[in-house]
C-alpha cells in the first residue's frame, strides 16, 4: 500500500510539472509568434506556433495525469 502512495504522489507531482512546463512552453510561443509577426520573420512565427500547441497538450498531459491520481 504504501509503494500505492508513493506511486500517486509521483504521478500528481509528474502532473504538476508538466502542467507548469506546458504553460510556460505556450506563453514562450505566444512570444516568438508575436517577434515573428513584428519582424517578419515566418520561421520564428511557426516555431511560436509549434510551441503553443505542444506546450497546450504538456499541459493537458498534467492534467490527464492528476486525475488518474484521484
Amino acid at each position: 500500500m504504501a509503494d500505492d502512495l508513493n506511486r500517486n504522489r509521483d504521478l500528481t507531482s509528474q502532473g504538476v510539472d508538466d502542467s507548469a512546463e506546458g504553460k510556460a512552453r505556450h506563453v514562450k510561443g505566444h512570444i516568438k509568434d508575436a517577434v515573428g509577426g513584428l519582424t517578419g520573420d515566418s520561421r520564428l512565427q511557426a516555431e511560436g506556433k509549434l510551441d503553443q500547441a505542444t506546450g497546450k497538450l504538456q499541459d493537458k498531459l498534467g492534467k490527464v495525469e492528476r486525475k488518474l491520481d484521484r
